[in-house]
């Protein structure tokens, strides 16, 4: 069985949530959520597979 997880919408699940959660620190979610999907991007999540 192979599961595979991808990690942008699981990145943009938590960020949702902690927005949820705390709404005061949107801006600081908002900019580590751009942060994290930009270096995803750049350097690929290939070593990053669960199976």
């Amino acid at each position: 069985m192979n599961l595979h997880l991808g990690l942008t919408p699981l990145i943009s699940l938590i960020a949702g949530i902690l927005i949820l959660v705390m709404p005061k620190l949107l801006n600081f979610i908002v900019a580590i959520y751009l942060i994290m999907i930009g270096l995803i991007g750049l350097f690929g999540s290939g070593a990053l597979r669960i199976s």
